[in-house]
């Protein structure tokens, strides 16, 4: 399917939407929000992109440089239409696209294609998923399970945009990462109000029942799902949980040196930004008999839409295997381990919420909790800090290495020792 197809159906589809569709009302994005319900931002947002995308095909490949990362694009979307644009059932809006040349780069070295993020953003409703965090912000989902779409504060998207010369760096050197891939970072305009969107990977793919879900930081203070978090069906734990719902997850020597040696390579670059206050959000798959045979493999991403690197076990491999190998019925490109019982495991991981600084505000937050509780169980803390108590806690708490031969080798022994005790 082409571009040019693809925005007229859209274009024919927007005009039949109406502006009232009885959804929920859309929750305060930084305690404003322009549009009446769900329905009209997930249309303004499926427009705005479908243009600006549509529109950038006809700019010719170049390198990137210097000034690309800050360059704004904006275009007025009238709901009358005009010569440029076509005409809609949503207020009228303009459009802001951030770094537009930059993040055509990104998308590009992650193999996705103009036609293919179109089709994955604009030929589907987009899913709104509730949000378990505090941050208020919004959650959408395409229905290919490909992308997430956020809202963000203004103070995030300005950091974003001052990340990406560095964030281009990173990934020319390594596109193997557990670190968000952006592929775009875009602002909807109207009445004075401002929404801004950041698309992102998919860490968690619907089509994979998930039995435990894990916000991890490496953190004690308050790290506890609530009481009315873990009412929800998929309720979303912390690192107090997991120490009590788990001993560890276990991998094989390879498995967890790639893990591990990936997330220090990721912390040691968030600290060169001096970002802290991330997670690790972490899904865990039971491979029962009736998980492989039913709901695994049911309901997969779709052949030739899948991003490079978009999985959790592409993301941690090196050089010399191909994707196609990585990613089976059977764990759908996670990455398999067990518990210390010998219960066979699949996960999904990936870091996020990396859009904080660690500024004034951020440490006086620090100061003000280390003053009442234990500085170095709070959350926040300096980057360096922050970087080494979250590998600690993921390298030894969270993922174990299995040591089988070791093991084999101590039980021999022991069995050994004890049959000569009782030879003697």
């Amino acid at each position: 399917m082409t571009i040019a197809k693809l925005m007229r159906d859209f274009s024919l589809l927007s005009c039949d939407l109406p502006m009232h569709c009885g959804s929920a009302a859309v929750k305060p994005c930084e305690s404003e929000h322009i549009f009446t319900t769900s329905s009209t931002l997930k249309g303004a947002i499926q427009l705005g992109i479908g243009y600006t995308v549509g529109n950038l095909t006809s700019k010719p490949e170049r390198d990137v440089l210097m000034q690309d990362f800050y360059v704004v694009e904006s275009v007025f979307l009238p709901s009358e239409g005009s010569n440029l644009t076509p005409a809609h059932h949503y207020p009228d809006f303009r459009f802001k696209t951030y770094a537009p040349l930059a993040f055509r780069y990104f998308r590009e070295l992650f193999g996705i294609k103009p036609d293919d993020y179109l089709y994955s953003i604009c030929k589907e409703p987009l899913i709104e998923l509730s949000n378990p965090g505090a941050s208020g912000s919004l959650f959408y989902l395409t229905s290919d399970d490909e992308f997430i779409i956020k809202t963000v504060q203004h103070k995030e998207a300005e950091f974003l945009q001052k990340l990406l010369p560095g964030y281009y760096m990173n990934l020319n050197q390594n596109p193997r990462t557990l670190l968000p891939k952006f592929y775009g970072l875009y602002c909807v305009q109207s009445g004075g109000m401002n929404i801004r969107l950041v698309v992102m990977n998919n860490v968690l793919p619907r089509s994979v029942k998930m039995q435990y879900k894990y916000d991890l930081k490496g953190s004690t203070y308050k790290r506890r799902a609530s009481r009315k978090e873990r009412e929800k069906s998929c309720p979303t734990f912390k690192d107090l949980d997991f120490q009590d719902m788990h001993d560890g997850l276990y991998f094989d020597a390879e498995t967890y040196n790639a893990l591990t040696k990936t997330l220090q390579r990721d912390c040691r670059v968030l600290e060169s930004f001096k970002i802290m206050d991330y997670s690790l959000l972490l899904g865990v798959h039971v491979l029962e008999q009736n998980n492989r045979d039913g709901e695994m493999g049911q309901v997969g991403r779709p052949v030739g839409q899948r991003v490079l690197y978009s999985t959790a076990m592409e993301s941690i491999q090196g050089d010399g295997k191909a994707a196609e190998a990585l990613t089976t019925d059977d764990t759908m490109g996670g990455i398999p381990c067990k518990t210390n019982k010998d219960e066979k495991l699949v996960i999904f991981l990936g870091i996020i919420d990396i859009l904080q600084s660690y500024r004034f505000i951020k440490k006086l937050e620090h100061s003000w909790k280390a003053l009442v509780y234990d500085g170095d169980t709070v959350s926040v803390h300096r980057p360096g800090f922050y970087a080494n108590r979250f590998l600690k806690f993921m390298g030894t708490t969270v993922f174990r290495k299995i040591l089988r031969k070791s093991y084999n080798c101590l039980l021999a022994a022991a069995l050994q020792y004890l049959y000569l005790q009782l030879q003697s």
